[in-house]
């Protein structure tokens, strides 16, 4: 069976956990959106440190699976290599399992630059980037002339032809564009590439050959996007969105592989809401409840460590990510963190101006306005970390997530009750 697990609302919904439990029984783990500017955490067990992953798919800690890093990624070698290294010194290292496509775009240094500076220029109106990068190489992957891609690697020669007059125009964009930036060393970015070349050459490759292959051949795969749909740069909350397709309707152009290669669409969710940096969030609690769910979840950036802002689950634009991904079942993540709150509420639709609205709006200006409609449940106080069965949640958190699948019209298969492989429970016939 091939999967592909998407996040159902602003990332950071706890996917890498589900893509490192559901990988047991894969033979391919594939990446296939977005950079490093996403974050996965992976703990095995709570006697270790968890894995902090951005770019290496969250199948790369089990020996034999082959992990793929496919065209729709934009690729920072150096945050790539730092992984790998940082594997290595855990004793985790990589026994040719790791394949990286030709056709991926590489981050490079002044792409990072352009996005710090890009930022600052903005002011109180910034986006609320990782300054990663990520979307200035997107910028040149549709301007197309001044791209980079790991094919270019594998022609040192030819990329220094390039990559100079690329970077010419870079310092002159930058010169008039952003008063006292540094000039771009062509010599340096070089000098970079030929390492990146000499450490990655050998794993670079036409993955969507390699996925085809796979497919044609029966093997299980697992499909990791990254993010979540709602920054998803079509659909979700525009301007404050990534820079690619982080919804379920990415993986086709992410992978190379058409729709119908997936067997089941997982969709991940917190049983509350979080978001990192500006934009829309209407179901946000500024206030103690928002503080209780970020210091008892943890919510704190696995890439930036930026303190995530927490609210009610809302089923609105859970149910929009559902329909606009054919989402088939959910996983609902960190249900433990709701312990010890008497009562847990649910958007369950939006108000504005009098007005009911049932879709999830694209426009900024309407979701600025929109009031969000309660339902309020019982909440509960039991400790639920230790729960393997439907069975052993206490009845007002089996009801919580009952609920929840009525709202969304979805069944929930996986819950996760802490952060380690086996705090989660599974149910069948849902």
């Amino acid at each position: 069976m091939n999967t592909c697990i998407v996040g159902l609302q602003w990332g950071d919904e706890g996917k890498g956990k589900v893509v490192d439990l559901l990988s047991e029984s894969a033979d391919l783990v594939a990446r296939y959106s977005g950079g490093a500017n996403a974050g996965h955490t992976v703990l095995r067990d709570s006697r270790e440190k968890a894995f902090a992953l951005h770019l290496l798919p969250s199948g790369i800690l089990r020996d034999d699976v082959l992990c793929v890093i496919t065209n729709g990624v934009a690729l920072d070698a150096e945050t790539l290599l730092a992984e790998i290294d940082q594997l290595a010194a855990r004793g985790i290292g990589l026994k040719d399992n790791l394949r990286i496509s030709s056709r991926a775009h590489l981050v490079m240094d002044y792409h990072k630059r352009q996005d710090r500076y890009s930022e600052e220029a903005l002011g109180a109106d910034k986006i609320g980037t990782t300054v990663r990068g990520i979307g200035p190489c997107y910028a040149d992957k549709v301007t197309r002339t001044t791209a980079v891609r790991l094919a270019d690697l594998l022609d040192l020669e030819g990329l220094e032809k390039r990559l100079r007059p690329i970077v010419d125009q870079k310092n002159a964009i930058f010169a008039a564009l952003y008063p006292g930036a540094e000039p771009i060393d062509a010599d340096a970015i070089l000098d970079q590439c030929r390492r990146w070349a000499e450490r990655l050459g050998a794993m670079i490759t036409d993955t969507t050959a390699l996925l085809h292959r796979a497919w044609k051949d029966g093997r299980s795969m697992l499909f990791e996007g990254a993010q979540g749909t709602l920054l998803d740069l079509d659909h979700g909350t525009f301007p404050f969105v990534t820079s690619s397709n982080a919804s379920a309707c990415g993986f086709s152009a992410g992978s190379g592989l058409p729709a119908r290669a997936v067997d089941r669409f997982l969709g991940v969710a917190k049983a509350y809401s979080t978001r990192v940096g500006a934009g829309p969030f209407p179901s946000e609690q500024d206030n103690h409840i928002g503080q209780y769910i970020r210091d008892k979840g943890h919510e704190y950036g696995t890439t930036t460590g930026r303190p995530r802002r927490c609210g009610w689950f809302d089923a609105v634009c859970v149910r929009y990510s559902i329909q606009i991904g054919a989402i088939t079942e959910v996983a609902l993540q960190h249900l433990d963190t709701l312990a010890g709150l008497d009562e847990i509420k649910v958007c369950t639709g939006y108000r504005r101006r009098g007005e009911i609205v049932d879709f999830f709006p694209a426009e900024r200006q309407v979701l600025d306005e929109v009031e969000c409609r309660y339902e309020t449940l019982a909440g509960f106080s039991e400790d639920i970390t230790q729960a393997r069965r439907f069975e052993d949640l206490p009845a007002n958190a089996q009801n919580y997530v009952r609920r929840l699948e009525e709202i969304l019209e979805t069944p929930v298969t996986m819950i996760g009750v802490g952060p380690s492989r086996d705090q989660m429970v599974y149910r069948t016939g849902a």
